[in-house]
């Protein structure tokens, strides 16, 4: 979601709680105070999940609404992480520990009141990352959440080794901020890489200026994560970004990177472009491609790989999650995928585009979103979240003609506000089923039937690094 369209919903109440730096609860008994903001009843629930549809290959099995003190319409859920029997689930407030070892029946481990746009989560081990892409008044989990301009923004880290007391460790501030920290596979286990990266601000401020084409690359001594540093700023937009349709946004640089780690090949996707990288030298990716599609793509936003490397799907957030454009009058392009091949000599070679085929959704806010790789035999299939599309499941075996094999979707989600969107954030497939974090609701937990799946089983997954 864009950079600074739901500062205003940040609204959290100061909260104190232990540790000093980090607000938690854990299991059933808060220890923390619940948050300021509009809490979602149960019949506003009811009738969310009594409007869901699904169809084809991808079937729901249950799903968890968010819990107090996280249960307030201002506390959007965002993306996910995994590590072992665990997911997390970052949160515009904070973020949750999910236990998922019975998938049919997850529970909530602990939340974590912390305020800070959107907090993106990345896991390594035992450290969690929350990316806060909006200066907040300090780093620290008491600041008010209010947008703070001049404040501060970056990379907070907790130690999660017991999952039930997420500890805060540390905090590292990036220029212009981090939507989302990839982790880039590093040469030395003592350490840990990260792409912090910005999306555009309109804030004009001089700190984005001087950002403009660059990605922050973060270190982090697994020891010691409390001094993690910026240890490089590459530049891979020369002469920056390139423009989009909206003129309103002045800055900016990648959005999402998406590592391929067996070819340590990374998808940048960046606003109005898509970048290929090598990134065999963390602290130094280079270039090897970079396209543009202004007829067609609005605002280029993550990235998936297939298995081998050799296709990238892009997906197009136009409107930012905030726009109307899955109706007849937008038609089949804007906010959709596209999908590209790598060549031998690693050059991007378009193929086709996807959509969602429901037109029916007008006038639900629906585009691409953030989605990953699902492991069938032989096809090349993904999950992707489409916020008030819901979540689709898509064959792009033939990269020139992707079909849409399943879906799960439920109606406009019932906020009071009407300016607030719904529905799946992302959704990816982890060891054996589909997680959605449901913007309004809180984890969907889907299954894949009738394809033929990999059996393999992960550790640890951030969707932005495939395996």
């Amino acid at each position: 979601m864009r950079r600074g369209l739901l500062c205003l919903l940040l609204v959290l109440t100061a909260c104190s709680a232990e540790p000093p730096r980090g607000a938690a609860t854990y299991g059933d008994a808060p220890r923390a105070s619940a948050s300021s903001g509009t809490r979602i009843d149960a019949s506003a629930l009811r009738e969310y999940d009594e409007s869901a549809t699904s169809g084809g290959h991808l079937k729901p099995v249950t799903s968890l609404a968010r819990q107090a003190p996280l249960d307030v319409e201002e506390a959007i859920g965002s993306d996910l992480a995994f590590t072992g029997t665990h997911a997390i689930a970052g949160n515009y407030l904070g973020f949750t520990v999910y236990d998922i070892a019975r998938p049919e029946q997850p529970r909530v481990v602990s939340q974590v009141l912390c305020p800070g746009p959107q907090n993106d989560v990345t896991v390594s081990g035992n450290l969690l990352f929350l990316s806060v892409d909006l200066p907040v008044p300090d780093e620290s989990c008491q600041n008010s959440g209010q947008y703070t301009p001049g404040g501060w923004e970056g990379v907070r880290i907790f130690d999660i080794a017991d999952k039930a007391a997420p500890r805060y460790v540390g905090a590292v501030a990036t220029p212009c901020g981090s939507h989302t920290a990839t982790l880039i596979p590093s040469p030395t286990p003592e350490k840990v890489y990260l792409f912090a990266t910005s999306s555009p601000s309109m804030t004009g401020s001089s700190e984005c200026e001087a950002a403009h084409g660059m990605i922050v690359v973060v270190e982090v001594p697994v020891a010691d994560p409390a001094s993690a540093r910026i240890a490089a700023s590459p530049t891979i937009l020369e002469g920056g970004a390139s423009r989009i349709a909206n003129d309103n946004l002045k800055v900016g640089g990648c959005h999402d990177v998406t590592v391929h780690a067996p070819t340590r090949l990374a998808a940048a996707s960046c606003i109005g472009d898509g970048v290929l990288l090598d990134v065999s030298d963390p602290l130094k990716p280079r270039v090897l491609d970079r396209v543009q599609d202004p007829q067609h793509f609005g605002y280029w936003h993550s990235a998936v790989f297939s298995a081998d490397g050799d296709t990238i799907v892009f997906s197009d957030e136009f409107g930012g999650g905030q726009s109307v454009v899955c109706d007849p009058k937008t038609g089949g392009v804007w906010g959709a995928n596209g999908v590209y091949s790598v060549s031998a000599d690693r050059r991007l070679s378009f193929r086709g585009y996807f959509k969602i085929p429901r037109p029916v959704l007008a006038p639900l806010t629906c585009s691409a979103h953030n989605g990953s790789l699902v492991p069938v035999t032989g096809r090349d299939v993904m999950v992707q979240g489409w916020y008030e599309g819901g979540v689709s499941l898509i064959d792009f075996t033939d990269p020139a003609r992707p079909r849409e094999i399943g879906f799960h979707q439920r109606g406009g989600a019932p906020y009071r506000d009407p300016e607030m969107s719904g529905g799946s954030w992302s959704a990816y497939f982890y060891n054996g089923y589909v997680y959605s974090s449901d913007m309004f609701k809180g984890l969907d937990v889907l299954r894949v039937e009738g394809l033929p799946l990999d059996g393999a089983t992960l550790a640890e997954f951030n969707p932005q690094t495939q395996p």
